[in-house]
């Protein structure tokens, strides 16, 4: 999965899953555009680790919920290389943990919040890329999704809806920008992210952790380094016979538990 030359943008990439897809990109050969909202220096400093890669990297803030930003994200990279091949919509947004079951825990902010940047977002992104993609005649997205989307769980009815969107709207846009441009998504299960470590603290995530790692078919707790062979699957050559594929990437979590193991004896 070589990509020397190829240029990729990677939205929400300061941090966590984006960050280290960046790291994955840039160690294939992939000159790579680190997208970001408000975290400048961490931004930054992925930069700098690309670079020692021995590829060329940018850091460009932008939020993907407003359209001008994401035109301004894609012209930095043609404006810097001249080509994207490679679009990875990373950058995501959950306004609140709350339980499912209290539908006053959110507002109808909450939901427009969420898909502002979940699905336009990921939208507007595809969509300032899609001239350049298609002039050369090549274009590889991966719209990053959540397991929750297929399990309804995750942080909040909210967030579990929009990754629900996100996924709908890959599979429409793959079957719309064919054959040029393929459209993929990943789902990824939990990830022992700086993100959760805040949202949980360092006691719950432990839990987390722990749980994971007793009770997923492949008994592990994910990270994202676990993650980004996938993606960067879909975003290689490897990939050029896929398209509308949704990839889950999460121990077996979505299978539920491992069974209790059978008695060697007959129960009478």
């Amino acid at each position: 999965m070589r990509l020397e030359g190829q240029v990729a943008i990677v939205t929400g990439a300061a941090t966590g899953l984006g960050a280290a897809v960046a790291e994955g990109l840039a160690t294939r050969g992939a000159n790579v555009l680190v997208n970001y909202s408000r975290s400048k220096a961490d931004a930054e400093a992925v930069v700098e680790q690309l670079r020692a890669n021995g590829v060329d990297a940018i850091a460009v803030q932008g939020d993907v919920a407003e359209d001008a930003d994401c035109r301004a994200i894609a012209a930095a990279a043609l404006q810097r290389w001249g080509r994207i091949d490679i679009l990875i919509n990373n950058a995501a947004k959950t306004t609140r943990m709350a339980p499912h079951d209290d539908m006053e825990a959110l507002q109808a902010e909450d939901f427009i919040a969420s898909y502002r940047v979940n699905v336009i977002g990921a939208f507007q992104m595809i969509r300032a890329c899609r001239s350049a993609m298609k002039a050369q005649g090549y274009g590889a997205v991966v719209n990053i999704s959540s397991v929750s989307s297929l399990n309804g769980g995750g942080s909040s009815v909210a967030y579990t809806a929009s990754k629900g969107a996100l996924n709908t709207m890959s599979q429409s846009l793959a079957r719309a920008l064919g054959p040029e441009i393929r459209v993929n998504t990943v789902c990824p299960g939990f990830m022992a992210t700086r993100w959760f470590t805040s949202s949980l603290g360092e006691d719950m995530l432990r839990a987390v952790i722990e749980k994971q790692e007793n009770t997923t078919p492949l008994a592990r707790a994910g990270k994202p380094e676990d993650v980004v062979p996938s993606i960067l699957f879909l975003a290689a050559e490897g990939a050029l016979h896929t398209t509308g594929a949704v990839i889950v990437v999460d121990a077996g979590f979505h299978l539920g538990p491992r069974p209790l193991p059978l008695s060697a004896k007959p129960q009478n």
